[in-house]
């Protein structure tokens, strides 16, 4: 199983580089400033260097774009529990707001998810959804983040699905 410790404190740092990606505007991948930057914080507490490896690999490997994959059960615990947070009901929450972000409208079912342009007024909750969030369900690394990743995909599932009914005047 996995070290909770470690769990624990990469969980607390794993988005610690998000401000300098920000910055450079992507040219600087936030995990891997994040596991330099938990490398120099930790060691500044005299933690065993064992230790600072395993929650700087940890943040490291957790972005799902990042070419590190996540190797071990700290690793694989974070990376799902970091997917996880865009799914189900708060998932569905960021979605819209993400849609609000870019000025998307609230919904359109009728329009071809496939051909719209990302960060366009189509760029609707729905979309975001069906291109990207339903996937994450496939990405999960432990039999528990399976388990939470498909239960919350299926809330997901029936709230869009009721949302396009309504919408329709199905409902």
């Amino acid at each position: 199983g996995a070290d909770l410790e470690v769990v624990k404190v990469a969980a607390l740092f794993h988005d610690i580089g998000r401000a300098e990606e920000r910055r450079t505007q992507g040219r600087v991948c936030h995990a891997a400033y994040g596991a330099k930057l938990v490398r120099e914080i930790l060691k500044k507490y005299g933690l065993p260097e064992a230790f600072i490896e395993r929650v700087a690999e940890a943040i490291a490997s957790h972005r799902f774009r990042s070419k590190i994959r996540p190797r071990t059960p700290e690793a694989r615990v974070l990376f799902d529990a970091d997917k996880l947070d865009a799914l189900g009901a708060v998932g569905i929450g960021r979605a819209f707001l993400f849609a609000g972000e870019v000025g998307a409208r609230l919904h359109n079912p009728e329009v071809d998810l496939e051909k719209t342009e990302p960060y366009s007024r189509e760029d609707t909750a729905w979309r975001e959804f069906k291109l990207k969030l339903s996937k994450i369900k496939d990405q999960m690394l432990t039999e528990e983040g399976r388990r939470i990743a498909q239960e919350r995909y299926q809330f997901m599932e029936e709230f869009f699905d009721r949302l396009n009914k309504e919408v329709r005047g199905e409902l």
